[in-house]
C-alpha cells in the first residue's frame, strides 16, 4: 500500500482518471443555491492520515464557502500527480516538492500554490530495540531505501552534515512496498521513510514501538507536500486557484484545531484506508510539519522565498535538479497566500 511517491525520472505521461480540469470544469449548485466551481484534487497517494484536512474541509463546507465543489481523488505517486496536473487531467494536485522540482526541471508546466508540509518528515525509522537514537548510531547498519527517490538522494547529504561517511551505512535497495517488511523481518535495521506515513503503519503491524531519526532535527530540512496547479488553470482561471488556496489553508487550520474530528471525516474515503489509530498518529505527526521558523504563527500554506531557495539548493546538491531556476519558476507567487 505504501509504494511511495518519490521516484523521480523521465517517465511517460500517465493520465489519472479524473474529471477534466482547467476551463472545461463545470459548475454545480449548493443546497443554499450558491453556484460552485467543480474542481478535482488528485492526492499523492491513496488517502492516509495526512489528507484529513481535505475531507474535514469538505464535510464542514469550507470549500463550499469559497465557491468550490471539491472532488478528492486518490493518486498513484507524487510524480504522476505532478504530470497529470500539468496536463490538465486534474485541476489541482497534492504532491511532494521534490517531484515538482524535478518535473519543472524537465519542462513540465506546473507550479506550487504553496507548500503546507514545510518541515520534512524524511527520517530513518526503526524499532526502539535497535537503539538508533542519533546519527552516530547508523554506523554499521543496513537501511532499506529505494534507489533514485528523494529520500535516498538526500540521505548522503544528511550523513555528511552529521560527519558520517557513505560507506559507514549500507543502503539496501528495496522496492517501496517492501521496506516495511524488510524491517519487520530483520533483513534491515531500519528504513528511509516519512515519519507521517510508514512509521505508524509499521508500528501497528509489528506491535512494537518505532523510533524516528528525523533529518530536520539533525541539520537538514526541505519542503515536502503542497498544493499545485497546471499552467492552464493558472492562466485561464486564476480566481479559482486563489479561492482554492484560501480554502485549503482554512481547512488545514480548522483540522489542526479538531484533529479527532478531522480524522473521523475520512471514514469511507478509500478501501485501502489505514486503521483509525494509524490515521490519528499519521495526522498528529503531520501537524508538527506545518511551519519553519520563518512561518511559525502564520496561516498554513504561507511560504517564504528563503525557504524555497533552501529546498532548491538541497535538491540541486542531491542531483535531482540539474538546472536550478529562480524561485518564481516553481512557486506561483501571484496566487500564493501572503503572510
Amino acid at each position: 500500500m505504501h509504494a511511495r511517491r518519490l521516484l523521480i525520472g523521465v517517465v511517460p505521461l500517465v493520465l489519472v482518471a479524473t474529471a477534466c480540469g482547467g476551463e472545461d470544469a463545470s459548475t454545480s449548485t449548493s443546497d443554499s443555491g450558491k453556484k460552485l466551481d467543480k474542481v478535482t484534487l488528485t492526492l499523492n497517494w491513496y488517502p492516509y492520515g495526512e489528507h484529513a484536512p481535505f475531507y474535514y474541509g469538505k464535510q464542514q463546507k469550507i470549500f463550499e464557502k469559497h465557491g468550490i465543489d471539491l472532488d478528492i481523488r486518490a493518486g498513484q505517486g507524487s510524480q504522476k500527480t505532478v504530470q497529470a496536473t500539468a496536463a490538465g487531467q486534474s485541476d489541482f494536485g497534492w504532491a511532494d516538492t521534490p517531484a515538482l522540482l524535478a518535473g519543472v526541471d524537465q519542462g513540465v508546466k506546473v507550479k506550487s500554490l504553496g507548500v503546507f508540509l514545510q518541515t520534512t518528515p524524511a527520517s530513518v525509522q526503526s524499532f526502539d530495540a535497535k537503539g538508533i537514537e542519533g546519527p552516530a548510531d547508523l554506523k554499521g547498519r543496513t537501511i532499506a531505501g529505494t534507489a533514485g527517490d528523494a529520500l535516498s538522494k538526500t540521505f548522503p547529504i544528511f550523513l555528511k552534515k552529521n560527519g558520517i561517511g557513505d560507506s559507514d551505512v549500507t543502503v539496501q535497495n528495496t522496492d517501496p512496498a517492501g521496506k516495511i517488511a524488510a524491517v519487520i523481518s530483520g533483513k534491515t535495521d531500519g528504513l528511509l521513510g516519512y515519519a507521517s506515513d510508514q512509521g505508524p503503519t509499521m508500528q501497528d503491524k509489528a506491535k512494537k514501538p518505532v523510533s524516528y531519526l528525523r533529518f530536520s532535527e539533525h541539520g537538514l530540512n526541505f519542503y515536502s507536500n503542497g498544493l499545485l496547479a497546471g499552467q492552464k488553470i493558472l492562466s485561464s482561471r486564476p480566481e479559482v486557484a486563489e479561492r482554492m488556496v484560501k480554502a485549503v489553508s482554512e481547512a488545514w487550520a480548522a483540522a489542526a484545531k479538531a484533529p479527532e474530528l478531522a480524522v473521523a471525516a475520512m471514514e469511507g474515503a478509500s478501501e485501502q484506508l489505514p486503521p483509525q489509530t494509524v490515521l490519528s498518529e499519521q495526522f498528529a505527526t503531520t501537524l508538527t510539519l506545518l511551519h519553519t521558523a520563518a512561518t511559525e504563527g502564520m496561516a498554513p500554506g504561507v511560504n517564504t522565498e528563503a525557504d524555497w531557495q533552501q529546498t532548491i539548493d538541497v535538491f540541486a546538491e542531491a542531483g535531482m535538479v540539474t538546472q536550478p531556476k529562480a524561485v518564481g519558476e516553481y512557486w506561483d507567487t501571484k496566487t500564493a497566500l501572503k503572510g
